[in-house]
């Protein structure tokens, strides 16, 4: 988890992660003035400590003396030991319009020098002999001033090339998109994706994944779009993995504000959708992913306020992606999670949420191996002794008959204020609420309900589902069956306690555990790289 200081009116933006020696490196806008990209280190990815920061925005009369977006770095495949940033960059001179991708380079992921900038006339971009040309004129140019991070010269910054993308201001929305760069590199060729817009087509349906070669060090060359859904405005912050020799191409998309992802066997044929390809619900953005000693993570940041993503955002501890039996790429838990366990809560004594429940008949039969609740009319909530703060539930539900169920959490016993989670066993549908009581004589205002955010599963076995819900901190995540269905942060409510809820139905609750987990922390410390 990682958040700028409250207060501070700024707030964590874009975010990309490195894995190297034992330690994530957090590379990540700063909003909304976007004038840096923040560093911070973690050695459990979720605890994280700021170090200096990587890159900021040019001098006056730069490319990108405006702003700083969307960055990526990787290992330098022409130089071991070295490592390179891909960012994107703005310019005062162009008010903003016009997004270019630009380089820099580190020898130790703490200290970055932009590219020299070179050559910048893309027309013809698409023409290797002209890139070659221009490669050689520009290091015969800048021989006597070479500097020591840059053996190769290069051509930065990129801009979209005008055969395949919008490239000027009378196209399209009239404003450049091409930004959010990441770097693959097959075994034999690299490539650099960006988010673009083909040059043809309804205007607000042309995002695609822009290409580009990489035909000799540093050296990028235009090609037709990766993938053209015909569908988006823009496909932000594309991604590229193989797992089991499946691609996988990640990108979110502005109109739901969600993680999608698209998959093939191999480059070049036809990138194809699953019935179901949300990785992440409703709030989580600008995916980024890394890997590390266990495989592939999934991280992101979210926005608490939709209206304005520009602040109340955090970043979210990571998911593990994993590719199911069916091809689907699913995210599940971070495992660094389960290092956070303080100890186990007793969840043999239960007791009723509500006394008065009128003349419903209600049972709460606990035998230490499950629960057996039940209720023939209205509502009535079944909840834990302890008050919780930070926790871990896990359990199996199933259902007998078409009632409803769902979990209470952060529940105030007087005022049962707190956290409404519905699970619609039958239809595959969870939802998450915050519910409560307003200010004193605010009239309807008093009525405090708010929906966080929905998901969906299928399952085979309508009435029967393994869950896991995990509170820690501000951040809140369900799973169902073993893949992550909610993933959202809310300040709402801190702690009360933690119950199942039925309406007119009966329940077994099996397979019951809940941890009692440490608080989520960060390191306010900075560590000095000199």
């Amino acid at each position: 988890m990682f958040a700028e200081t409250e207060g501070s009116r700024k707030s964590i933006g874009d975010v990309d992660v490195l894995f190297h020696d034992g330690l994530y490196h957090l590379f990540h806008l700063v909003l909304p003035n976007h004038d840096f990209i923040a560093h911070a280190v973690s050695t459990d990815a979720l605890n994280w400590r700021r170090v200096k920061n990587a890159l900021f925005i040019g001098d006056p009369g730069s490319w990108d003396d405006l702003m700083l977006w969307t960055m990526a770095v990787s290992p330098d495949p022409h130089r071991e030991g070295y490592w390179r940033m891909f960012y994107t960059g703005l310019s005062r001179r162009d008010q903003g319009n016009y997004q270019r991708l630009g380089m820099a380079v580190s020898r130790d992921l703490y200290h970055w020098q932009k590219s020299p900038v070179h050559w910048q006339d893309h027309r013809g971009a698409n023409d290797p002999e002209r890139v070659k040309a221009a490669v050689r004129q520009s290091r015969s140019d800048t021989a006597n001033s070479h500097n020591a991070l840059f053996e190769e010269n290069s051509c930065f910054p990129l801009q979209p090339d005008p055969q395949h993308y919008e490239a000027s201001l009378e196209e399209g929305r009239h404003w450049v998109s091409f930004r959010d760069p990441f770097y693959y590199h097959d075994g034999e060729n690299g490539w650099l994706l960006a988010a673009g817009r083909v040059n043809q087509g309804p205007v607000v349906r042309r995002g695609c994944v822009a290409l580009m070669k990489e035909v000799e060090p540093n050296h990028f060359v235009g090609q037709p779009a990766l993938h053209h859904p015909r569908l988006y405005d823009d496909l932000e912050v594309p991604n590229l993995i193989v797992i089991d020799d499946e691609h996988y191409l990640i990108a979110s998309m502005r109109e739901d504000a969600k993680i999608h992802y698209w998959h093939t066997d191999k480059l070049g044929n036809r990138w194809r959708s699953y019935h179901d390809n949300v990785l992440l619900a409703q709030g989580n953005y600008a995916a980024r992913v890394c890997r590390d000693e266990k495989g592939w993570l999934l991280w992101n940041f979210y926005s608490m306020n939709l209206e304005d993503r520009t602040a109340e955002n955090l970043m979210p501890p990571p998911k593990r992606l994993i590719r199911n039996e069916q091809g689907l790429l699913r995210a599940v838990t971070f495992e660094g999670i389960a290092d956070y366990i303080r100890d186990h809560i007793d969840t043999t004594r239960v007791h009723k949420l509500i006394d008065d429940a009128g003349s419903t008949i209600q049972r709460c039969d606990a035998n230490g191996k499950h629960l057996d609740l039940a209720i023939d009319s209205g509502f009535q909530a079944f909840v834990f002794e302890p008050v919780l703060d930070h926790f871990r539930f896990q359990a199996t539900l199933e259902m007998r008959g078409l009632g409803k169920c769902g979990l209470v959490f952060r529940i105030d016993a007087e005022s049962r204020d707190g956290y409404y989670l519905s699970l619609d066993l039958h239809k595959g549908v969870a939802q998450m609420r915050a519910w409560g009581t307003g200010e004193d004589r605010s009239g309807e205002h008093m009525m405090q309900y708010r929906s966080l955010q929905s998901g969906y599963w299928y399952a085979e076995d309508r009435s029967r589902v393994s869950i896991q819900l995990i509170a820690f901190g501000s951040y809140i995540e369900l799973s169902i069956n073993g893949r992550v269905v909610l993933s959202l942060a809310d300040h709402r409510y801190e702690n009360g306690q933690l119950g199942v809820y039925l309406e007119s139905a009966q329940l077994r609750v099996s397979e019951l555990q809940t941890d009692r987990l440490a608080p989520p922390h960060q390191t306010d410390e900075h560590l000095a790289y000199g």
